[in-house]
């Protein structure tokens, strides 16, 4: 009986967790650009609960990085994307691009360019999910 039970409650489980999986194929594209020493937008706004794809295009010569890990920490990011964010940032080469698709949770959330020197230069802005 108690076997039954618990295959019974991780039937449910399961369930209920395909029930609330992200239909990452609604997912929002929101680009932004990284370039010296800037992000544009500098204040990226996104929707709690949403599935959102950003693609981050470094327009610049130099290496950047998308670097927020409180926001990383705090999003659902999808399976095949999660290799991308190292220590809470996504690294790109000159001239190179990359997108991840995640759902963000409600919270306001520091970024910047972590490489030295390039916040101090103005590589900074703000994640704001609503």
């Amino acid at each position: 009986m108690r076997r039954a039970i618990v295959l019974l409650a991780a039937g449910l489980l399961s369930a209920k967790a395909l029930a609330q999986a992200p239909d990452w194929s609604q997912a929002r594209p929101v680009t932004v650009i990284l370039s010296s020493f800037d992000f544009a937008p500098a204040e990226i706004r996104l929707r709690a609960g949403l599935p959102v794809t950003l693609h981050l295009v470094n327009q610049g010569d130099a290496s950047h990085n998308f670097s927020a890990p409180e926001f990383f920490r705090a999003s659902d990011i999808r399976v095949e994307d999660q290799g991308l964010v190292f220590r809470g940032a996504i690294e790109l080469g000159g001239g190179r691009d990359r997108a991840i698709t995640l759902v963000p949770r409600r919270g306001v959330y520091k970024l910047r360019c972590s490489h030295t020197m390039h916040t101090m230069l103005g590589m900074k802005g703000w994640i704001v999910v609503d």
